[in-house]
């Protein structure tokens, strides 16, 4: 089992934080701190990112899943609610759906359900381009993806920056092929947790019909879009997203 670096903080029901790819749980403390007044929270570096191991066998988004299912099992943390952004949104559909015991509602942000042929490819391009060039190669054009112009015209991608050219090259590869095969939207409809999907207005990689269509496959979930936001909406714009994560969490775990 893959040793998954984690915080907890707070008190109430259980909340976990995913990150996306890239990234580390360092960058889910605000809404860390916004949540942990009314749940305990759990924010995860998911395998291969931040201090967290490398896996030796992640290699489908499933696989991440199973990690974070140990974790929890380890701590008697579940049942909890996931809030996934991006890859961690990528991961909680798959969680949710192998373990659907484990999860008490879902907070699904700025990622897709599944990919086109051509986006499987080019997912995997990204992985592949970082183990031939390094992280510098990949760094701009990811940063242009997930932040808006004039956040980055300001320098205020400068830690997401650093955390890209210091990531385990392998940790970023590996699950850049796991998103090369994500496919749970065919399966979707057999969750039966509460649900709310969150897209960014101006996301470049996962567009609101992208996200709405999560929200439509899955019975019962509500969709909410914040104006303006990109894909790290969560960085950008963190008050929104800590409002809408928290008055649906609250209402769905009747806290």
């Amino acid at each position: 089992m893959t040793r998954l670096n984690h915080e907890i903080a707070g008190h109430g029901p259980h909340v976990v934080l995913l990150h996306p790819v890239g990234l580390d749980l360092t960058f889910l403390s605000p809404l860390a701190d916004a949540l942990k007044g009314d749940f305990t929270v759990l924010s995860v570096d998911q395998a291969g990112h931040g201090r967290s191991e490398m896996s030796r066998s992640a290699s489908t988004i499933e696989d991440y899943a199973d990690d974070l299912h140990g974790l929890l099992a380890g701590l008697s943390f579940a049942p909890a609610a996931l809030v996934g952004f991006s890859f961690g949104g990528m991961v909680a559909q798959a969680f949710a759906l192998k373990y659907p015991d484990d999860v008490s509602a879902l907070v699904l942000s700025a990622c897709p359900s599944t990919l086109p042929a051509q986006g499987r490819e080019i997912a995997r391009a990204r992985g592949d381009d970082a183990r031939k060039r390094g992280m510098a190669d990949v760094l701009e054009a990811t940063l242009d993806r997930w932040f808006t112009p004039p956040f980055r015209a300001a320098g205020k991608d400068a830690p997401a920056r650093e955390r890209l050219l210091t990531d385990n090259v392998e940790g970023w590869a590996q699950a850049w092929h796991a998103i090369g095969g994500l496919d749970t939207h065919p399966r979707l409809p057999c969750i039966t947790a509460p649900t709310l999907c969150i897209a960014g207005e101006a996301d470049k990689s996962s567009p609101p019909n992208i996200v709405k269509a999560i929200a439509d496959a899955i019975p019962g979930a509500r969709y909410a879009e914040i104006a303006g936001a990109p894909h790290m909406l969560f960085i950008e714009q963190p008050a929104q997203v800590a409002r809408l994560a928290g008055d649906f969490l609250r209402a769905a775990l009747r806290k």
